[in-house]
C-alpha cells in the first residue's frame, strides 16, 4: 500500500466560525466533504465539541457493557424491531460482538436498556450514552447537511435531515490469541445514509476505488464518516458508498468503537442537479435493508438491472 495516500481528515475546529452556515469556511469545508464522499466513500472528521473525558467514559462504559454475561446482553434483542440488540458469536467473525441501541437521544429508550443490563442501575452509563448521542447526532446533521446543500438541494435540506431515524452501536473485538492478522469485520458497505464512528483502537479499514486498504488512524477527538448505499442511491451514484472492515492484528488488547447510523424512513428523493438518467430505484430502506439481507445480495433488481427490489421496481 503506498504510504503518502491517506484517508483525507476535514478540520471542524480549526476555525469555529467556519460552522457558521453560509460563511466561505463552511462553503469550503462543505466542498471537502462532498470530494471525500465522492473520491473515498468516507474520511475523518476532527471535532472537539465532545469532550476526551466523555469518549473515556464511553470506553469504559462500552468494557463494562460487554463484560456482562452472554445471556444478560441477548436480552436487549427484540424480535418486533429492526437494527437493535446484541449480535456476535459468528463463525465468519468470532472476534466481534455488538449492541445496538434504537432512537439513542430518547432518554426513556436508554434508561429502558440500560435497566435491562444492569437492574439495580447504572445511572452512569445512561447519561454518558444518551450525552454522546446527542452531540454525535448534532455532528452527523452538520456532514448530512453540507452534503446536501454540496449538491445544492437547500430547499429541502431540513425536511430531508428529519426525515431518518439513528441507532446506537457498541462494539467489541476480542484482541488475537496468536500473531497472525484476523478479521475483525469481513469487508462490507453500510447501507444506511452516514455512519460516524469513533474508535479506541487501530484496525479499521477503507477500501480506495483503486482496491487499496487505508487505514482509519486513531487520534483524540477525530471521528471516522462513511457514506452508504442510501446516500449512494440519493446523488445518483456520485456519492461513493465504501467498504471497509476491520483487521485484528494480535496480540494487542480488546478494540472497541461506538458509532451512530442515521436511517433513512425511505430512500431519500433523488437529487435533479442535472439530467443523467436514474441509477437506482426509490424504495422503503426498511424493506430494502430486509432484502438484502434476507437473500445475501446487493439487491439488483431483475427487471432493471438497477439497485432496487423488483417488487418496487418502476423503470
Amino acid at each position: 500500500m503506498g504510504f503518502e495516500i491517506q484517508m483525507p481528515c476535514i478540520d471542524f475546529t480549526k476555525h469555529p466560525e467556519d460552522l457558521v452556515e453560509g460563511s466561505e469556511g463552511w462553503k469550503n469545508l462543505c466542498k471537502l466533504v462532498r470530494e471525500g464522499g465522492e473520491v473515498y466513500g468516507g474520511f475523518q472528521v476532527v471535532y472537539d465539541k465532545i469532550p476526551v473525558e466523555l469518549h473515556e467514559k464511553m470506553f469504559q462504559g462500552s468494557k463494562s457493557l460487554f463484560d456482562l454475561p452472554l445471556e444478560t446482553k441477548q436480552k436487549s434483542s427484540d424480535d418486533s424491531k429492526s437494527h437493535n440488540g446484541y449480535a456476535g458469536k459468528f463463525k465468519f467473525a468470532p472476534l466481534y460482538e455488538s449492541l445496538t441501541l434504537p432512537n439513542p437521544h430518547n432518554l426513556e429508550e436508554v434508561q429502558a436498556f440500560t435497566d435491562t443490563m444492569w437492574p439495580k442501575g447504572n445511572q452512569s452509563f445512561c447519561e454518558t450514552v444518551n450525552n454522546t448521542s446527542k452531540m454525535m447526532t448534532e455532528l452527523e446533521q452538520i456532514i448530512r447537511k453540507m452534503i446536501f446543500q454540496s449538491y445544492g438541494a437547500d430547499t429541502n435540506c431540513d425536511s430531508l435531515v428529519k426525515d431518518s431515524w439513528n441507532i446506537f452501536r457498541f462494539t467489541q473485538y476480542k484482541a488475537p490469541t496468536g500473531k497472525e492478522m484476523e478479521v475483525g469485520l469481513p469487508a462490507h458497505v453500510d447501507k444506511n445514509l452516514l455512519t460516524i464512528l469513533y474508535q479506541n483502537e487501530e484496525g479499521l479499514q477503507i477500501e480506495t476505488k483503486e482496491g487499496e486498504w487505508l487505514p482509519a488512524v486513531v487520534k483524540d477527538c477525530t471521528f471516522t464518516v462513511f457514506v452508504g448505499e442510501a446516500f449512494k442511491t440519493w446523488s445518483n451514484g456520485k456519492l461513493h458508498a465504501v467498504e471497509h472492515q476491520v483487521m485484528m492484528k494480535g496480540p494487542q488488547k480488546d478494540r472497541y468503537s461506538y458509532g451512530l447510523f442515521s436511517i433513512p424512513n425511505e430512500s431519500p428523493k433523488e437529487r435533479d442537479e442535472d439530467d443523467l438518467p436514474l441509477l437506482f430505484c426509490r424504495l422503503d430502506h426498511h424493506d430494502y435493508d430486509l432484502f438484502t439481507y434476507t437473500n445475501n445480495t446487493s439487491a439488483l433488481c431483475c427487471n432493471c438491472g438497477k439497485m432496487c427490489m423488483p417488487s418496487l421496481c418502476y423503470h
